[in-house]
């Protein structure tokens, strides 16, 4: 029949697998697997306890990361990920497991926000509305999700435990001798009885309340605190630094981003530096994503000094401790606490002009360069520039080795956000120093020999010289001298020295910084906090949770002009008086007070730390989760010592936001005693992405993919030449592509097949619509091996299939196991086109059990054809749990392989063997072949090399 005349076609074959077949197959099975529970997930205990056959099985969690649902929907690159857990998940129904797999809604953001200032539409309403699209689109792709266990970050019953989570963390400290964290009672109660010394000196009872909130902020893992922050005038917000792109914008708007002192909350996620990056190694994760998170947590050992000023001191923190002879000056970061205290009124008699920076006084040099550095962002300040820019703020600070008085200087090199936020600079021997000093006419010191000639005069070098393989030189003090040390040693003897002083010590530091929680925005989960008359913070208790959103007039936070730094700002709850202002009785014995409500919201990312949870015991109003559904689905156990989702699927480019978050939350909880799992995923993949065509106009503008046409390999829109790149694929780029469209013209299996089959998952792949009838043409070939396009009969037969058929069914049925198992699903799609292909080619009625193997190994890939081909072949239950076929191995090896013989290195013979052939037998057996003996002519032997089965390599004498 044609394949060019559909019409011709259907009237020939009017049981043909059509796209219209497929849509209703596919809309049946749906419905069916929706009304069975086909994909319920039972649970050991809780409403969601079922069959205990099946939670006695093996259990197998599989997780996505959390769509957030747009208002565009999905376009056909959004699903790569959903698919391929799904046919993982399917695959290991069919191998014995209980599976849990589903998928809720990360509903929370800034999109759903900004409709809400644009339109005035309240964002759950939006929000909802895109949830239910999103929930069609994916249910039309025939996911196998438990969607009972389905939620979204926005529902009040969701977000009660995200604040219950944050009064956890609230109410907790760090004890870094446990080693981890402990209900801040515990500490309370130290300083009440005098085991732990109160900061300060005074006795516990000495204090009074808002001292003691002061000291317990200093501990809490969740604390308000006036910081530098990221501020944002265009947006009206604060953001993480890991929100603010390289160049110093906004990741969402491209609005410039300010350095500015806030009062905000935070998480103090550096407290768990050295476990997040101890526990990393027993986790199955891409070593790329890894080594982001070590680099991000960036921990360096080195030693704290301190140098003398004004009967204090400026605490650095150094790797290079071993140099401290070779200081010459010192460097604060504008924002440092300490320059405003140590600047005086007057510059000192001879400063350099240089320094000044052509300002009349210090207070007036250091304002101005603050103004200058809050416009810049962490990656603009530390790149290296041409010109070093910095002042000098009037003081000086003391060398603690050799009592030397040095200029103490701000510049934008130095980030408040690492280390101490000040430096002791040796120039002679760090780049960026040498730098200034040259600029600022500053003393160069060598302390570390050059290894080539430029001699130890630094005031003659060109440039720094940096290593850490050489003698330390010119370093020598009245009770200390490092000369002739290397630098390890060196560094050894002088930290030993800081710490007998009482002048510093080793000690580690980390590149992470705490991780910023609050918002100024409408559209999260409020604080479940509220302030008393004295401003101290005290958490709700757990009855008045959910505390939810209140209505408000305007949903946007107050903006600003985006270049005015001098702003500060202004939350949308803040304008709803009467849900700030109340009167609680909090259960702390002291009964109805006035308090004022946190008018902050938390983070986007607040939802998304612990949803892996939440989908284990989703319907329980009175635990975060039950302990022992957490246990058996998360717990730790053999090969996965911190226990944790099996197998988690997203993008890498989380890998320091959410993912890091989330393992930050996961600690916590544990060492709560709330959750067996220290670690919340075990097992990450990363998935490409499905890339797409742009084609853009003379203007560089996006021009509709749909409307080119290709011309002689050059590509046209209206006529007009257009320019072709490979993008992303999106509405703006008018290359999207829906998976609606492709359903209504293959179906949802063909486009299943489609997206598994173009490349290997982790691999980012290019879209090409002309290629999708390749896996369309597959299934109705499949189709045709089981149904008469004509009758629609069932034509396999009750036969036994003949031996080739054998081997081609259980190579087969062996690769493509072990292709589901390692997510290779393009070769398994590929495996079972061949074992189609070879029936097809047979020209024979399909064996019933050949039909049925071929079915099963199809089924976690096109699960609808296979469902409805199971159906045919006389079976009444579903194809979802029936157990995946198992090879024969003897049908697996091939029954010869061939073996080449070799004399002088050239092939003489070609040989079909036993794949179980020995060495000793393959050799008589290659020496007795005629054309072997031809070659040797009489010949004497030297040597056989023997590989069997498959070569044989003869040295003559």
């Amino acid at each position: 029949m044609s394949e060019t005349n559909p019409a011709a076609a259907e009237v020939a074959a009017p049981h043909r697998y059509t796209a219209a077949v497929a849509a209703e197959i596919e809309a049946r099975w749906q419905d069916f697997w929706d009304g069975d529970g086909t994909y319920a997930a039972p649970n050991p205990k809780g409403d969601l306890a079922g069959d205990p056959e099946l939670v006695a099985k093996p259990k197998k969690y599989v997780m996505d990361m959390f769509p957030y649902p747009s208002g565009a929907g999905l376009h056909v690159g959004h699903p790569l990920g959903y698919i391929a857990t799904d046919v993982f998940a399917r695959f290991q129904r069919m191998t014995g497991h209980n599976v849990l797999h589903t998928l809720g809604f990360d509903a929370f953001g800034l999109p759903a926000e900004q409709h809400a200032v644009q339109t005035g539409e309240h964002p759950r309403v939006t929000t909802e509305a895109a949830i239910n699209n999103m929930k069609s689109q994916l249910r039309r792709l025939g996911l196998g999700h438990d969607k009972r266990r389905s939620f979204a970050t926005i529902d009040p019953d969701y977000y009660k435990w995200t604040q219950w989570i944050f009064v956890q963390i609230f109410n907790s400290w760090y004890d870094d001798e446990a080693k981890k964290a402990r209900p801040i009672s515990e500490l309370v109660a130290r300083f009440e009885s005098g085991e732990r010394a109160v900061p300060g000196g005074r006795s516990w009872d000495a204090l009074s309340a808002a001292e003691r909130a002061d000291v317990l902020g200093e501990y809490r893992l969740a604390y308000a605190s006036d910081a530098p922050v990221n501020w944002c005038p265009g947006l009206g917000t604060v953001l993480a630094n890991e929100e603010v792109t390289s160049d110093g914008r906004s990741e969402r708007g491209n609005f410039p981003v300010f350095k500015a002192k806030l009062r905000q909350w935070n998480m103090r996620i550096t407290a768990y530096a050295d476990r997040l990056l101890d526990d990393l190694n027993e986790l199955d994760w891409p070593e790329a994503i890894k080594l982001q998170q070590r680099n991000w947590i960036g921990r360096s050992e080195g030693a704290r000094v301190d140098f003398p000023i004004d009967g204090e001191a400026i605490t650095v923190f150094t790797t290079r401790q071993d140099t401290l002879f070779g200081a010459t000056y010192m460097v604060l970061a504008p924002e440092h606490p300490l320059v405003e205290k140590f600047t005086p009124a007057a510059w000192p008699e001879g400063t350099h002009d240089v320094w000044t920076g052509g300002h009349a006084t210090p207070g007036e040099a250091v304002a101005a360069y603050r103004a200058q550095a809050a416009s810049k962002s962490d990656v603009e300040r530390q790149a290296e520039a041409k010109d070093k820019t910095g002042v000098f703020t009037g003081a000086f600070a003391t060398n603690p080795v050799n009592g030397e008085q040095i200029p103490v200087f701000i510049a934008d090199y130095v980030l408040m956000g690492y280390g101490t936020g000040a430096i002791m600079a040796v120039p002679a021997h760090d780049t960026r120093d040498f730098a200034f000093a040259r600029a600022f006419e500053l003393p160069v010191r060598c302390v570390v020999e050059p290894s080539d000639d430029r001699g130890t005069d630094a005031s003659t070098w060109d440039d720094a010289f940096v290593s850490y393989d050489a003698k330390i030189v010119n370093s020598h003090g009245e009770d200390v001298s490092l000369d002739g040390l290397g630098v390890t040693d060196a560094k050894a003897r002088i930290t030993e020295w800081l710490a007998r002083k009482g002048i510093g010590e080793g000690t580690v530091n980390f590149r992470l910084r705490d991780w910023l929680f609050s918002r100024q925005r409408y559209w999260g989960e409020p604080f479940p906090i509220v302030y008393d008359e004295d401003g101290i913070a005290h958490s709700l208790p757990e009855s008045m949770l959910p505390l939810e959103l209140p209505e408000v007039e305007d949903y946007s936070p107050r903006t600003f002009d985006p270049d005015d730094a001098d702003t500060s700002p202004e939350t949308p709850l803040s304008r709803n008086q009467d849900w700030v202002d109340v009167t609680l009785d909090l259960g702390d014995g002291r009964g109805p007070r006035p308090y004022r409500r946190e008018t902050n919201t938390m983070p986007n990312w607040a939802g998304s730390c612990w949803y892996e949870l939440r989908y284990l015991d989703p319907h329980n109003s009175e635990k975060l989760v039950d302990p022992e559904i957490e246990q058996y689905w998360m717990g730790p156990r053999a090969g996965q010592p911190h226990g944790g989702v099996d197998l988690y699927v997203g993008g890498a480019e989380h890998a320091v936001l959410h993912l890091l978050y989330a393992r930050f939350w996961s600690k916590v909880l544990y060492d709560l005693g709330h959750i067996s799992s220290p670690e919340p995923f075990h097992k990450l993949y990363n998935q490409g992405m499905i890339q797409a065509f742009v084609y853009r106009d003379s203007r560089g503008f996006p021009v509709p993919a749909t409307e080119i046409e290709e011309r002689d390999g050059a590509f046209f829109h209206n006529g007009e030449q257009v320019k072709r790149e490979l993008g992303k694929m999106g509405k703006s780029l008018k290359n999207a592509v829906t998976p609606e469209a492709i359903c209504e013209e293959y179906g949802a299996d063909t486009l299943r097949l489609y997206e598994m089959a173009m490349g290997p998952l982790d691999v980012s792949r290019p879209w090409d619509t002309r290629a999708v009838v390749g896996q369309y043409r597959l299934l109705q070939r499949l189709w045709r091996n089981v149904v008469d396009e004509a009758t629609g009969e069932v034509t396999v037969v009750d036969a036994e299939p003949d031996e080739t058929t054998l081997r081609a069914l259980h190579k087969a049925i062996d690769g493509v196991r072990q292709d589901l198992e390692g997510l290779r699903f393009n070769t398994a799609i590929a495996k079972v086109t061949e074992l189609n292909n070879h029936l097809t080619k047979a020209g024979a009625a399909v064996p019933h059990p050949v039909a049925e193997s071929l079915v099963l190994l199809i089924a976690p890939l096109a699960p609808h054809i296979a469902e409805e081909l199971w159906r045919k072949l006389g079976h009444t239950d579903s194809v979802v749990h029936q157990d995946f076929p198992v090879a024969d191995p003897r049908y697996v090896v091939d029954e010869t392989v061939t073996c080449v013989v070799q004399v002088k290195g050239k092939v003489k013979a070609r040989l079909e063997v036993s794949p179980a052939i020995s060495d000793d037998e393959l050799e008589k057996v290659a020496l007795a072949d005629e054309k072997v003996v031809a070659a040797l002519d009489g010949a004497g032997i030297r040597k056989v090399i023997v590989r069997a089965p498959k070569l044989v390599n003869i040295v003559p004498a």
